[in-house]
């Protein structure tokens, strides 16, 4: 099939970008979408000219990291997947395909069609994790937890962190991947010591990354590769009030003493 590729084209950071068309020819419908991105840059470099920059890794639909809007869709038109899962029969011959970058201030542009999302990383960083001190440790396996609970934590662990629901989302906000990596730790015996702290640090720093609020589009459930539900949102919503409600009855008390 033949396309034309509308692609976003920016040169760095500080550079004004605009929206470039290409023409690419004889595209297999067993291509995956980056593999026909590769063939259009390999016809870019024979000409001499700058190939489209954009991330990819694993291409199995792991890393997340294949963050591309496919005519306005976060991971393109098909659900449930990311678009490096999307492949080309999806599409027809002379189809015009938009592809742009995620769209989200704390996602600035690096070049093209990559984004940093290293905000992601430090929302992690400030709590999404499980302490423990080295030495004697029991094995995860040992400790016996509720199949209803490991069912509902896997089904927040599969968060792969690509950013999905923030570029989908009309406020760019971050609830439901922070909301994941909560409820992922406090449904877990191994995540309850910290999950207090955990779930208010997590939501601190979300704010200050400049995430927006979460107004109830479901537009971030829509786009998730993963599939994750917005319950885990409501859920993260009760710990963090529970957390408040005992910070607030601790600094009472401390007062009184």
């Amino acid at each position: 099939m033949d396309l034309t590729l509308n692609i976003w084209r920016q040169k760095g950071p500080e550079s004004k970008g605009k929206m470039v068309r290409y023409e690419v020819k004889e595209v297999s419908e067993h291509m995956s979408f980056l593999e026909m991105l590769d063939v259009l840059n390999e016809d870019l470099i024979k000409k001499g000219e700058d190939a489209v920059a954009f991330d990819h890794d694993c291409r199995e639909g792991i890393c997340g990291t294949c963050a591309l809007m496919i005519n306005g869709d976060a991971h393109g038109p098909e659900k449930g997947t990311t678009v490096c899962q999307l492949h080309m029969r999806k599409f027809k011959d002379g189809d015009k395909i938009n592809i742009e970058p995620w769209r989200a201030k704390a996602f600035p542009v690096v070049k093209d069609l990559v984004v940093s999302r290293s905000a992601l990383d430090r929302v992690i960083q400030a709590g999404g994790f499980i302490s423990a001190n080295t030495g004697g440790v029991p094995d995860g396996n040992a400790i016996l937890i509720p199949k209803k609970d490991q069912d509902t934590a896997m089904d927040a662990a599969v968060c792969i962190g690509c950013g999905a629901c923030v570029a989908a989302c009309p406020n760019a906000s971050a609830m439901l991947f922070v909301a994941a990596k909560v409820s992922h730790l406090a449904l877990l015996p191994q995540g309850k010591p910290e999950a207090k702290e955990r779930v208010r640090n997590m939501i601190r720093s979300m704010d200050d990354e400049n995430f927006g609020n979460c107004t109830n589009h479901y537009e971030c459930e829509a786009a998730c590769p993963k599939e994750i539900s917005v319950q885990f949102i409501a859920k993260m919503n009760r710990e963090y009030l529970k957390s408040m409600g005992e910070s607030t009855r601790l600094k009472e008390r401390l007062g009184e003493s």
